[in-house]
């Protein structure tokens, strides 16, 4: 699977941001967004099942991040609202095939927001 994520950049905190990413090649799969903050670990902050859409996020970004798939476009978007400083991170779009490490990733998009 080939992962290519686009729709980062800077907003204001408050703002908002959505991040896609369109997956090529095998798409029967889960698919989420990690981010790594400068300086830290990567971190899981939102998952979604291709085939029945399940859900799942980090605590942090539950309430204000919303992930979703398209299967006619293959994409996989993540709105993010309510955007805090703290959201400043490089975001890397991820798949799995069900052994829950995420072994799959593409290149990370940059979002900053500033205070």
């Amino acid at each position: 699977v080939q992962l290519q994520a686009s729709g980062g950049g800077l907003a204001q905190a408050g703002g908002s941001l959505r991040l896609s990413c369109v997956a090529s090649g095998r798409t029967n799969w889960r698919f989420g967004w990690f981010r790594q903050a400068p300086g830290k670990e990567r971190k899981f902050v939102a998952g979604i099942t291709w085939n029945l859409g399940t859900t799942s996020y980090a605590d942090s970004v539950k309430g204000r991040f919303t992930i979703s798939r398209d299967k006619s476009k293959n994409t996989v978007d993540l709105q993010m609202n309510s955007l805090e400083p703290e959201d400043t991170a490089v975001y890397y779009c991820v798949a799995d095939r069900g052994s829950d490490t995420w072994p799959y990733s593409g290149k990370g998009t940059l979002v900053t927001v500033s205070s």
